[in-house]
């Protein structure tokens, strides 16, 4: 007859774990309300006036005051309207570029690709403040100081690196006779790029979309060396002057930081699937 093992070991061993697993939701819910407090502070201060500041500095905003907001966005939306087109001729060079280049250096061969392709990574290494100076130097001869273009060239410059990385590792990803049944099926090299590339490279798309806007977004010391007229001011740069004008009014001045954060929260909330599925892919090398 079987002998039965003791079940008890295995009992406590579980009890064990499940309290493991609840000290741990618990640690990470507490860490969680620590990194998300700040924004509902600053959320519910945003519908106080002065007095309920004062005197209910952790209260709910009873009665709530919309009119912050009314009155943060007519000192900011110029700011948004700058950032708004800077964002998105940023995006749309920068996405142009890397698919382009991704495509070729992936699927061209050529003398010299695979050392080129070593230079634009290399580029990865050089930090942003190396070539501030250079960078100023140029855009004053070009005479683009104090105009959209030094805005908008720069960060161009600065994303498609790495927005040419991600595509064509990507790219390198995608299955060769995906390529080589459209070449039988008598498509050209356009044809190819436009009818199964681009579809498929739409998730390094949401993920070079993302990251470009948070970086044109909270560019802050470029805009303010190069630009000194207020309605070319983007939202990095407006929101300081915004904050001198109202650091008194505690209810404009959180209202104006939420107006300014929000964008950036709706965008990772729509693309979030596709930036984790393009970093995913787009940093998986394959050697070919």
């Amino acid at each position: 007859m079987p002998v039965l093992s003791d079940s008890k070991p295995q009992v406590r061993v579980n009890r064990r774990l499940r309290i493991e697993q609840r000290i741990l939701v618990l640690v990470l819910s507490f860490l969680a309300f620590l990194g998300v407090f700040p924004y509902l502070f600053m959320l519910l201060t945003s519908f106080k006036n002065n007095q309920q500041f004062v005197d209910s500095y952790w209260g709910l905003p009873i009665p709530i005051h919309f009119e912050n907001y009314a009155a943060a966005w007519d000192q900011t939306k110029n700011y948004f309207a700058t950032t708004f087109i800077v964002v998105a001729a940023t995006i749309a060079a920068t996405l142009i570029l890397g698919l382009l280049s991704g495509f070729i250096l992936s699927r061209y061969v050529f003398v010299g690709r695979q050392f080129l392709f070593t230079c634009i990574g290399l580029l990865l290494m050089v930090p942003w403040i190396a070539a501030l100076i250079p960078l100023f130097v140029l855009s004053k001869d070009l005479r683009m100081l104090n105009t959209i273009w030094v805005l908008i060239v720069p960060m161009i410059a600065g994303n498609a690196v790495l927005s040419v990385i991600l595509f064509k590792n990507y790219i390198d990803a995608v299955p060769q006779e995906l390529f080589d049944c459209a070449v039988v099926f008598g498509a050209t090299g356009p044809q190819i790029f436009r009818y199964v590339v681009v579809p498929l490279s739409l998730p390094v798309v949401g993920t070079i979309s993302l990251l470009t806007m948070i970086n044109v977004w909270n560019e802050y010391f470029w805009p303010l060396l190069t630009v000194t007229d207020e309605s070319l001011r983007t939202v990095s740069v407006g929101i300081t002057f915004f904050q001198g004008q109202n650091e008194t009014d505690y209810g404009a001045l959180m209202a104006g930081y939420t107006l300014a954060s929000i964008p950036l929260l709706f965008l990772f909330i729509f693309l979030s699937k596709y930036f984790l599925a393009g970093i995913q892919g787009g940093l998986n090398v394959n050697d070919k």
